[in-house]
């Protein structure tokens, strides 16, 4: 493609215009490669990303290329969360993914090395790329060093419920500042297997980012080095002719969501990987998802549900030894390709697990099914998501009295004003890709009942979304949403709700016929949205469908 823009006598204009950047005759004449970087000073994940660029940059120098770095937006979500400002946190993923079409089309790049990190970013820029699908190499910037506080590691998890436990009365304002000073200790993506790390790690399984893109520590050499390595494969892939959907198939996405269950990862990851696949016309299910964590053992159990942390995954095998595990036992397809130029089994066959503490073997793994859980029911018709990994024994099946509320604020308000207690099931509605619209991840809440100790016995249920970092019973991306005239809209407090996780069950003990005639009544309410997030509410599609954009309006 850049050969459009560089070569004959009437490509002189573009030449000129190269040479306004002081690119020379040698560098227009080699492949043109764009790496997208999500660096800026508001993100802790992205705030040292122009150091892995300029390491990409050397990269694709040392292989023969001519390199561009290209800034990208990028929300954090830790900094988002609780206010109107997570509602454009999933939206931007629409916007990175828009932006990097048009600047790969508009430029005519030859290839591209994606520099994200934190939650939408890494979906985003990789559905762009899918969109022009020229060679495409992931390398994110890796996950934060885990704080320490008081000798115990500590993190964004850890931090969010202290607030609760600070309300409760069992934290002091004073440890509380200690925390707070403590748990973040520098750059890189939070250090539990959140959103982000758990994205950065199911690119390897994906086969589009380099071993060690998930685990390897923003602040280590290793990054360094696996940034340089990405800028050499990005130019054989460009020789290759590889493209992202050549790797990118059915087959793969099985492999993730496998990965996904194995590791427990974020609940977000079912919307990135659905929205990813739609990019390749590859339709992912509800039901792919609950087959495969139904068959799938849960190998791993990280923070937020222990202490063990992403560098703790990466000491101990990284996701190569995870992924050999799943396919020495068929649960993966080890022959698909990958960016390298190698299979998947040719790229973990060397990896074992070094720690059999953190990454446990299929025949004796944490759970004989995946982190992930998926509900269905007169509440949830289409599904719902909750992660399965990090919930406490007792509430894998519960019952429990409803407290509604149509926004995480009124939510919040409650929680803290001491007004959710034993035996509730919290229950949030209008935060859902449509409704909100946005739908915001929650942490505020779940983290403040898990700091006043009430997660072993009070539930959340919401068609909004929730951190990676969240721990308990959340069920999240109920499906149909509240605004789109879903059932849980029609909940009223008071009324029983019966979960059970490990039946796949989420319902509403009320009548068949007071449902009808609740849902005779109901008007949806109208969040009446401005800017950017008025087209998004009408363009958007449900949570089981990846909340992406209508491809036909």
């Amino acid at each position: 493609m850049g050969k459009n823009l560089t070569q004959g006598i009437e490509k002189a204009p573009q030449r000129s215009l190269y040479k306004a950047l002081g690119m020379t005759d040698e560098e227009l004449n080699k492949p043109l490669i764009a790496i997208i970087s999500a660096k800026s000073e508001i993100v802790p994940g992205h705030m040292h990303l122009d150091k892995v660029a300029e390491a990409v940059k050397a990269g694709v120098y040392a292989a023969g290329g001519t390199p561009f770095v290209i800034p990208s937006i990028g929300v954090c979500d830790g900094i988002a969360m609780g206010h109107a400002g997570m509602k454009y946190s999933l939206p931007s993923r629409e916007l990175i993914a828009d932006s990097v079409e048009a600047m790969l089309i508009g430029h005519a790049f030859d290839g591209v090395v994606l520099v994200p990190n934190c939650d939408k970013i890494v979906p985003g820029m990789l559905m762009g790329a899918l969109r022009v699908n020229i060679p495409t190499v992931v390398c994110s910037g890796g996950p934060m060093e885990s704080g320490v506080v008081h000798g115990k590691k500590a993190s964004l998890s850890t931090m969010f419920e202290a607030v609760g436990a600070v309300s409760a009365g069992k934290m002091s304002l004073s440890e509380l500042k200690d925390m707070e000073n403590k748990c973040c200790p520098g750059c890189g993506s939070c250090c539990g297997m959140y959103t982000a790390n758990s994205m950065n790690c199911l690119m390897e399984a994906l086969g589009i980012a380099l071993p060690g893109n998930g685990t390897a520590l923003a602040v280590s050499s290793d990054r360094i080095r696996l940034a340089k390595e990405a800028g050499k494969t990005i130019m054989k892939a460009v020789a290759d002719d590889v493209t992202p959907r050549m790797i990118l198939t059915r087959e793969a996405f099985e492999n993730a969501i496998a990965t996904d269950n194995a590791i427990g990862a974020s609940t977000n990851s079912v919307l990135h990987l659905i929205a990813i696949a739609a990019e390749c016309g590859v339709e992912l299910t509800y039901d792919m998802f609950a087959k495969a964590s139904a068959k799938t053992p849960n190998l791993c159990k990280l923070s937020p549900a222990t202490e063990y942390d992403m560098d703790a995954l990466g000491k101990a095998g990284g996701i190569m030894a995870v992924l050999k595990q799943l396919g020495d036992h068929g649960l993966i397809n080890g022959g698909v390709r990958t960016v390298s130029g190698r299979t998947l089994a040719e790229e973990y066959a060397e990896s074992e697990i070094l720690d059999p503490s953190i990454i446990h073997t299929v025949e004796e793994p944490l759970s004989p099914t995946g982190g992930l859980a998926f509900l269905k029911g007169n509440i949830a018709e289409n599904g719902a998501v909750v992660k399965r990994s990090a919930v406490r024994k007792e509430m894998l099946t519960f019952t429990g009295t409803a407290k509604c509320f149509d926004s995480e604020e009124e939510a919040v308000s409650a929680i803290m004003a001491g007004k959710i207690q034993a035996g509730n099931v919290v229950v949030i509605r209008y935060e859902g890709p449509m409704g909100g619209p946005g739908m915001r991840e929650m942490l505020s809440p779940t983290s403040a009942l898990v700091g006043m100790g009430l997660d072993a016995s009070v539930a959340l249920i919401t068609d909004g979304r929730f951190s990676g970092a969240t721990r308990g019973a959340a069920i999240g991306h109920v499906a149909p949403e509240a605004a789109q005239g879903g059932k849980i809209a029609i909940i009223k407090d008071g009324d029983k709700i019966k979960i059970d996780i490990p039946a796949g069950k989420l319902e509403l003990e009320v009548s068949a016929k007071e449902i009808a005639a609740r849902l005779k009544k109901l008007k949806p309410k109208d969040s009446n949205p401005t800017g950017y997030m008025l087209r998004y509410a009408h363009l958007v599609t449900s949570a089981d469908k990846g909340a992406v954009m209508k491809k036909k309006f």
